[in-house]
């Protein structure tokens, strides 16, 4: 069959937008032929030259460092090269016009990225460490992809896929050569050895979803009567006034939605409109909404007037709350003198916060409450970048490696070696040693141009 010819590729590989210096980068087996068009001749390897770049016709485009990288020694494994003019958005697309008349056609949204990854330079977790640590909104989240694009993740993969491949070799010679008395299973050796993967597992498992929770946040809703605070709560945690407050009830009508981040911790935050018996049918779709943001927050927090206190209203939307939902009471307006009004005490199922959402009062108290409910640990030291897809193959080789832990009792050798194959698979699946070319294509497209 004949080989499927390589093309080069081109892009802009800095922001759009005026910038002190600009990258176009190209990639491919007719970089060094590109290199002579634009430039003259092609430079040393690794070495940067001063020069001047040309179009085809010898027209002086630009002047500025050009760097040469042949294969195998570059970020996608191929020949590339990087030229490095100013940051103009005109001088950055003649530039890249040029390139592209001489042999190279414009890259696909991280197809540099997708080469590393198909020329062994990267495996997956890696490549997408690359667009997580572009995109981090938080010095925590730059810390965990960088530990992922360093092969954290990929090496604890690594070597957890490689001691069970060498229990499923054990296990299979006791299957294939029962006259060789090898019985790992009935000695206890099997039983132990996916004791100590499962605990391995775990502390990975950990680790990702810290990673998880700090690429990803949670869904956050404010919740309660109309004047409870929520809007006055909202703009305290994001910063600013990104609602109106005023002392008519009812002001907020729709969802008021506000991206914010929380020690580390992004929240995707929802003030809601006010929960009451109402005719009104603005007001009665603002409520109706109100319970859809509610069915698919992670944390929801009931505001309470302290100086009106906990009431049946709210009993009945604590209710009304689904029962995996995390939820803290907080009693607002306690910088108020309003007498000691009881509060309840059989709310199991939620955490109590007393603040002031006018003075910050308790308002650290309630970001340490919420940090714990979504589980974020007090440090992310250790955690690596993680996505939903790596958390969901995870799951599944947990389940499959305590599978075969509860074979081991029954002793079938048979099933205990399929669990573990399948445990392999899932695993291979988070490092793209065994992934579909439609995943891959998903998981690239994500990126940046020039990426």
């Amino acid at each position: 069959m004949k080989a499927k010819k390589i093309e080069t590729i081109a892009a802009i590989a800095t922001p759009t937008g005026r910038g002190g210096v600009g990258i176009v980068r190209v990639s491919g087996p007719l970089a060094s032929k590109i290199a002579l068009t634009i430039l003259g001749h092609c430079p040393p390897p690794r070495q940067a030259e001063y020069l001047e770049f040309r179009n085809s016709d010898q027209q002086v485009l630009d002047q500025g460092i050009a760097l040469y990288f042949p294969a195998p020694n570059s970020f996608t494994g191929e020949d590339v090269l990087e030229l490095q003019g100013h940051g103009g958005p005109v001088v950055m697309d003649m530039l890249l016009k040029a390139v592209t008349q001489a042999g190279a056609r414009p890259a696909r949204s991280g197809e540099f990225s997708e080469r590393a990854f198909l020329n062994d330079k990267l495996d997956l977790t890696q490549a997408e460490a690359i667009a997580d640590l572009i995109d981090a909104g938080s010095e925590q989240a730059a810390q965990s992809a960088m530990r992922s694009l360093q092969g954290v993740f990929s090496d604890a993969i690594h070597n957890l896929v490689e001691q069970v491949t060498r229990l499923r070799i054990f296990v299979e010679a006791s299957i294939d050569f029962p006259e060789e008395e090898i019985d790992f299973i009935s000695e206890g050796k099997v039983s132990s050895q996916i004791e100590s993967q499962l605990a391995t597992l775990a502390t990975i498992i950990d680790q990702a979803n810290q990673g998880s929770l700090i690429r990803e946040g949670i869904n956050l809703v404010l919740v309660g009567q109309p004047n409870a605070g929520k809007s006055s709560l909202l703009n305290v945690l994001a910063q600013r006034d990104a609602a109106i407050v005023t002392e008519v009830p009812g002001t907020t009508r729709d969802i008021v939605k506000e991206a914010i981040m929380l020690d580390g911790l992004p929240i995707h935050l929802l003030d809601t409109a006010g929960l009451r018996q109402s005719d009104d049918q603005v007001e009665q779709e603002g409520m109706r909404r109100t319970w859809q943001a509610v069915e698919q927050a992670d944390v929801m927090v009931l505001l309470v007037d302290s100086s009106v206190g906990f009431g049946d209203q709210e009993r009945a939307i604590l209710e009304q709350c689904p029962e995996q939902l995390s939820i803290i009471v907080v009693f607002n307006k306690c910088d108020l003198d309003a007498g000691l009004i009881p509060k309840p005490k059989d709310l199991a199922r939620a955490r109590q916060c007393d603040i002031s959402a006018k003075t910050g009062q308790g308002i650290d108290e309630l970001i340490v409450q919420i940090k714990a409910l979504a589980g974020m640990q007090a440090s992310g030291e250790g955690a690596f970048m993680a996505r939903r897809r790596h958390l969901v193959a995870l799951d599944q080789a947990q389940t499959h490696l305590q599978f075969a832990l509860e074979q081991t009792n029954h002793r079938q050798g048979e099933l205990i070696a399929e669990e573990l194959k399948l445990v392999q698979q899932h695993l291979g699946e988070i490092t793209g040693e065994l992934s579909s070319d439609d995943l891959l294509g998903k998981i690239f497209s994500e990126f940046c141009i020039g990426k």
